[in-house]
């Protein structure tokens, strides 16, 4: 069997409610998976790296290490909780990053035991700047720890102030093969209280919460163009199944339904039962010392269910809701509080307006954020369960490192957290190019916030491989949006920025007809209609965006049962075209493409000329899966057309570029005897998908020993992953930035690549390497970034590419297997 018939019955295709049928057997308790990535709570990393000097701050995020896993289903708007226990990074606007603390959106903890004195604290460490003073902030750093294993992650508090043991489990219902719940804009925190002594102690938790609508208006960094107009938060409780759910509602004074994105609400909640007390106050200042919550919670643990008819005239305002138990001698008890927000509307620089997917199993409205929060309540354990059920096979399995099998699950994040679009069009210009009636709503995410391009092709090729793997439907529209925009032309002229650089003045179109785009275009302008924002290259003449967008439709349809016939109908003209393309760029007639002499293919400041090794291993995949395409379609001239074009390409490569032990980079550019990790990319697509040998094994074989030798071992000591490029004898170069970098996507690429090969040990010896920089010396959690160098700084985080450690599990669920081979040669 070959890899990616394993890795299809290995993925969780329409598996939910079986996930839901496991979910009694799953650890959906206190009890936090050996694999989780942890780090003591509040405490610094001990190194922590950071954005490369050289980098100009303006464009070149870098907001430290005060990060944590995100919540927030697909598309829905995020924000995440930092692991020393404050809200701090807000994805709410589509499309724009913002990185500031709350002081008002706080959990906090009261506890006495019987006959002591009570205690309160906050459970966060360091007062933030203008936080309430009269609160406790002494919550010590280090106390307990912090662990996370997307989409959940973990608080084990250990304070030496409270005679509790308190765990906070929370997550949001992102689940594979789902596309409901995995879009829903809310939050779970399960608090499990646990009293460890022989004396009876009572326990309050505090959950405050600042009203943010209108906020999240602009594209500044941080949230300082946020408005408070006629903002007004209202207590609610309804009976529901499980209890009594109780909470609190942020709107503002508004007639009808919200008509503006940063306009909607959000709700915070739990269940008061007999023994569970639960007080509120539905407004306080968080601008001022916060004494009017502190002071009561702080005696008893109550707050003195105060709701004034009161909006704001300009003025923060917050809530709060405090929960009371008791906890006999050695008791233990879970008490549930959920987030949600309602904010449907999406809306681009452009002017078009966008509805969120979830609302779509609602309303328009913007008022569902209470409707959002019982429902999250009512399914809590069943989804935390399903979770637990799904991520089980892969952090039990012991045959994979430990490090490996959490950073799986924690690179995820980007999914829902990089700007994620998931949404219809609501309003806007009607644009004929695109069919007006999509077969499902536009999904897609940014290459990163310092690059604003959706669904970046390129960079995706390694991206998004949980996607076809989780979120095969998703996966399938995103490359049938990509599909309609191949026929396309636009004339707009862009000074070509590259050029200009090195003092050279051009032009270029921003799209010609046949070329797939480098992007579905920028939040600033109107993605998803107009494509190709990025203008750095002349990407229409890209060569390696034509052969990625065909690697990436046989990909999907191979790993997704290779029956979907109706998505190759859909998308085999543009194959074509796309194809068709690449064909003018050789020049000489040997059947293979030539690079034109500029950064021409991923690698965009990276010059390539004449043939090269990464861009013509990618059309000599891509030739192949066109001639399977055909095949799969019953065009039997098609198929012997690309059969014998990939003969004539496949003796060309190997002439012009094998050298004896590896495959030069190009044969015209200075670099061309240099040693490149991803020489042979292409044929790591071709294991994975089937499509066979593009070059011999012995070859390949030679090739990636030499870049483990070079790219990995001789760099860092092999601590850091595989360097892009190296002299040819693994010599370090210092004339190009990308050539001097590790790339993290690319590194979990080459593994990969590495693992259909059987090369095992050097390839989790390769990855390892990016988890030592990210997760474990430098501070890069939860904002993976695309590249850093020798010295462990960084460019671009937050990054698109390193989804790729997910085509890793194709050849782990494929062990003792051989690469597959479709067609006739």
């Amino acid at each position: 069997m070959n890899y990616f018939c394993r890795f299809l019955n290995a993925r969780f295709g329409r598996v939910f409610l079986a996930l839901l049928l496991l979910a009694s057997f799953s650890f959906a308790d206190d009890n936090i998976p050996r694999a989780a990535w942890r780090i003591p709570i509040g405490q610094p990393p001990a190194n922590p790296g950071g954005r490369k000097p050289e980098l100009s701050p303006a464009g070149n995020i870098d907001d430290g290490y005060w990060q944590g896993a995100p919540v927030g289903g697909f598309g829905a708007g995020t924000f995440s909780r930092s692991y020393r226990g404050h809200f701090e990074r807000w994805h709410i606007k589509a499309g724009i990053h913002k990185y500031q603390d709350v002081p008002g959106n706080q959990f906090a903890v009261f506890a006495q035991a019987d006959g002591a004195q009570p205690t309160a604290e906050v459970l966060a460490v360091g007062k933030p700047e203008g936080g309430p003073s009269a609160w406790n902030w002494s919550y010590p750093a280090g106390a307990g720890e912090y662990a996370a294993l997307y989409p959940k992650s973990w608080f084990a508090y250990n304070s030496p102030h409270v005679p509790v043991k308190l765990t906070l489990e929370q997550f949001s219902p992102v689940l594979p093969d789902n596309y409901k719940e995995s879009s829903y804009p809310v939050a779970l925190y399960n608090w499990y209280a646990q009293n460890p002594g022989d004396k009876p102690v009572t326990v309050s938790i505090l959950f405050s919460w600042t009203n943010m609508v209108g906020w999240f208006r602009d594209e500044t960094p941080n949230l300082s163009g946020g408005l408070n107009n006629q903002n007004k938060n209202f207590f609610h409780t309804e009976q529901i199944r499980g209890g009594d759910m109780r909470g609190i509602v942020f709107d503002r004074l508004r007639e009808g339904g919200v008509k503006d994105e940063w306009d909607g609400q959000f709700a915070i909640a739990t269940l008061a039962a007999p023994g569970i007390e639960v007080t509120y106050s539905t407004n306080w200042d968080p601008s001022g010392d916060g004494a009017e919550v502190w002071t009561p919670f702080a005696k008893d643990g109550r707050l003195p269910n105060w709701e004034p008819e009161l909006a704001s005239a300009g003025e923060p305002i917050a809530a709060a809701m405090a929960v009371r138990f008791q906890l006999a001698p050695h008791e233990r008890k879970l008490i549930p509080m959920a987030l949600s927000w309602d904010f449907p509307i999406v809306e681009f620089g452009g002017g078009r307006k966008w509805l969120r997917h979830y609302a779509q199993f609602l309303d328009a409205s913007g008022t569902n954020a209470w409707k959002l929060a019982r429902t999250a309540l009512e399914n809590n354990q069943q989804w935390s369960g399903a979770i637990d059920a799904w991520q089980k096979p892969y952090v039990e399995d012991e045959s994979k490192p430990l490090w490996y099998r959490g950073e799986l699950f924690n690179e995820l994040y980007i999914l829902a957290d990089g700007g994620t679009m998931w949404a219809r069009e609501l309003s806007g210009p009607s644009n004929p190019q695109h069919p007006s009636a999509k077969l499902a709503d536009s999904f897609s995410y940014l290459e990163c916030f310092d690059y604003k391009y959706y669904g970046t092709s390129d960079v995706r090729f390694y991206g998004s491989f949980p996607l076809v793997k989780f979120w095969p439907d998703i996966e399938k529209q995103e490359m049938r949006e990509y599909t309609d925009t191949i026929p396309e032309s636009n004339p707009q002229k862009y000074i070509w920025a590259w050029k200009a650089q090195h003092n050279t003045f051009a032009l270029m179109p921003r799209k010609t007809p046949g070329s797939a785009p480098h992007d579905l275009g920028s939040p600033s302008e109107d993605p998803f209609v107009n494509v190709n924002q990025y203008n750095y290259q002349d990407v229409s003449n890209w060569r390696d965006l034509n052969s990625k967008y065909v690697l990436m439709v046989w990909r999907d349809f191979v790993f997704t049962g290779a029956n979907d016939k109706e998505f190759l109908r859909y998308t085999w003209n543009a194959v074509k075209m796309a194809m068709e393309h690449l064909r003018q760029y050789d020049t000489n007639g040997d059947g293979l493409i030539e690079n034109g002499g500029f950064p021409d293919q991923t690698y965009d400041t990276w010059v390539a000329r004449g043939e090269s090794a990464y861009s013509g291993s990618l059309y000599l995949a891509a030739l192949r899966a066109t001639a399977e395409i055909a095949r799969k379609l019953d065009d039997s001239a098609t198929a012997r057309d690309y059969d014998q074009l990939f003969k004539r390409a496949q003796a060309a490569f190997i002439k012009d570029l094998w050298n004896g032990s590896y495959f030069n980079y190009d044969v015209g550019s200075d670099y061309k005897r240099d040693i490149m990790a991803e020489q042979l990319a292409g044929q790591w697509y071709a294991n994975l998908t089937g499509l066979g040998d593009l070059v011999p094994s012995t070859m390949r074989r030679s090739a990636l020993q030499t870049v483990f030798d070079n790219n990995v071992m001789k760099f860092q000591n092999g601590t850091m992953g595989a360097l892009n490029g190296t002299g040819p004898h693994g010599e370090a170069l210092t004339e190009n930035e990308q050539v001097e970098e590790v790339w993290t996507g690319t590194t979990f690429g080459l593994a990969s690549h590495m693992l259909t090969e059987g090369m095992r040990d050097q390839a989790f010896k390769t990855a390892e390497g990016v988890y030592n920089v990210v997760w474990k010396e430098r501070g890069y959690f939860f904002r993976t970034p695309e590249a850093y160098d020798a010295r462990g700084l960084y460019r671009a985080s937050m990054y698109m590419r390193p989804g790729a450690i997910w085509s890793m599990e194709v050849p782990n669920e494929s062990r003792g297997t051989t690469t597959a081979r479709l067609g006739p040669r």
